[in-house]
């Protein structure tokens, strides 16, 4: 007798590769990352998104997941909560401090409706329970994935215990509120919307001043001087970081 994968419903991974075959380009370029300990697990779930047409990577503990989360580009996170060395709702909790907003499917053994309240407010984006049906998991995190091309729509960017929230028009640290001039706030939310990657001068030129060429001015060097002031002084942990050579980035690092 066949032996079929402990987490999923029989044959449902053909079916769901078969359906997403013919969506085109829909999931074509997506990639994501799924953290699971269970090796055996993550390789039928990392072939079955490959044979749907997504690029799959893993991580086999938290540690290692947040790493790679951390230093690469996925379109999705797909998360074990019971895992080795640092736990799934820990992996999301330390991403969200450090500004990444890739949105997160959490996969877990539980499922009461408490448990998965808990993931959501850790700062998962889906919660499903197991055994699954793989061609849910497949359409859900088609659904994640088209979020992420949308971050415009995120009303609070946070990095580490620095928050700007765009519907008040407020930046606060640790709870104290920062006033900041107009164009220091648009540098802040553009800095904030790019958390965790370098943003280079031309970006900045373009996005903050509306600039589509170099003035040769030191203009972006004083503003940012200015913010860093600001949302530093006093405080433990430095954020804004220069890339020599490269730009600037905000970042926070535990």
């Amino acid at each position: 007798m066949e032996r079929t994968e402990p987490h999923m419903l029989p044959d449902d991974k053909g079916q769901a590769a078969c359906h997403a075959a013919g969506k085109g380009d829909m999931v074509a370029s997506m990639r994501i990352l799924v953290i699971e300990d269970d090796l055996e697990a993550a390789a039928y779930l990392t072939k079955a998104f490959r044979e749907a047409g997504i690029a799959c990577e893993h991580a086999g503990d938290g540690e290692s997941g947040l790493f790679m989360a951390t230093e690469n580009e996925y379109d999705v996170l797909v998360v074990d909560r019971m895992l080795p060395r640092r736990d799934g709702l820990s992996v999301i909790s330390a991403l969200r401090e450090r500004g990444t907003h890739t949105p997160v499917l959490i996969l877990s053994a539980l499922g009461q409706v408490d448990d998965r309240v808990t993931g959501l407010r850790a700062g998962g984006d889906d919660y499903l329970p197991k055994p699954y049906a793989f061609s849910e998991l497949l359409a859900r995190v088609e659904v994640l994935g088209r979020r992420k091309g949308t971050p415009e729509q995120d009303v609070l960017y946070k990095v580490g215990d620095l928050e700007l929230d765009r519907l008040a028009h407020e930046v606060r640290r640790a709870g104290r509120e920062i006033t900041l001039q107009p164009r220091e706030y648009r540098l802040l939310e553009y800095l904030m919307k790019n958390a965790g990657q370098v943003v280079t001068r031309t970006m900045l030129l373009e996005n903050v001043w509306d600039y589509h060429f170099d003035p040769q001015t030191n203009v972006i060097d004083v503003h940012v001087s200015r913010l860093r002031s600001k949302i530093e002084k006093d405080f433990d942990k430095p954020l804004l970081k220069t890339i020599r050579g490269s730009g600037y980035m905000i970042k926070y690092d535990a």
